[in-house]
C-alpha cells in the first residue's frame, strides 16, 4: 500500500468511461493506482436480461448498490432479489453471479477489494465489436484470478429467452 495515497472525489458524470463486458457502459469511479491498491469502485450500466456467468474471485471481495433498477443474484447456491437500494456482499473465493430482471437499464455501484479487476474491464473493453467469442469471459477472467464455474442466472419471466449474454459468451 502506499504511503502517499490520497482522497479522491469524484463528480457525478465523471471518471473513465468504457463499454463493460456485458454491453453497457462501466465508468470507473477510483482505480487500484488511486487508492494504494486497496479499492476499484465503479458505476455500471446492465441490460436488461443481462448479467456476467457464475464466477469466483481469488483475491478479490465484490460488492454493490442497485443504484436503478432489478438484479437477481445467484450467491453460493442462493438465489435473491435485488431491487432498487439493495446492498450486497460477496467474500472472495465465492461463486456468485446477477442478472438484470427488470424492463430497463440497472445502473449499479460495483466496489472490489483489494483493487485488482480493473485489468479484467480494461481487457475485456480492447474486444470491441462482436467479441461474443465464448471463451472471451473465461480466458481474460483467468488472467486476473477469476474463474468461470457456470452459467449465469436463466431468464426468470415467461417468454424471455434471452439469456444472458456473458453466460452465452463462457
Amino acid at each position: 500500500m502506499s504511503e502517499t495515497t490520497r482522497g479522491v472525489c469524484v463528480a457525478p458524470g465523471e471518471g473513465q468511461a468504457i463499454e463493460g463486458p456485458v454491453g453497457g457502459p462501466l465508468t470507473f469511479k477510483v482505480r487500484g493506482e488511486q487508492t494504494g491498491g486497496r479499492l476499484t469502485a465503479l458505476e455500471n450500466v446492465i441490460p436488461p436480461g443481462q448479467g456476467p456467468p457464475l464466477h469466483t474471485h481469488a483475491d478479490e471481495d465484490e460488492s454493490w448498490y442497485v443504484l436503478e433498477g432489478a438484479l437477481r443474484f445467484q450467491i453460493d447456491g442462493e438465489v435473491r432479489d435485488a431491487p432498487q437500494g439493495s446492498f450486497v456482499f460477496v467474500p472472495r473465493g465465492t461463486p456468485h453471479c446477477f442478472r438484470n430482471t427488470g424492463e430497463r437499464p440497472a445502473r449499479i455501484l460495483v466496489l472490489f477489494n483489494p483493487s485488482g479487476m480493473e485489468r479484467f474491464f480494461d481487457r475485456f473493453a480492447t474486444l470491441g465489436e462482436g467479441r461474443v467469442d465464448p471463451a472471451a469471459f473465461q480466458s481474460i477472467g483467468r488472467e486476473v484470478g477469476m474463474e468461470v464455474v457456470g452459467p449465469g442466472i436463466q431468464a426468470a419471466r415467461v417468454g424471455d429467452v434471452s439469456g444472458s449474454a456473458a453466460a452465452r459468451r463462457a
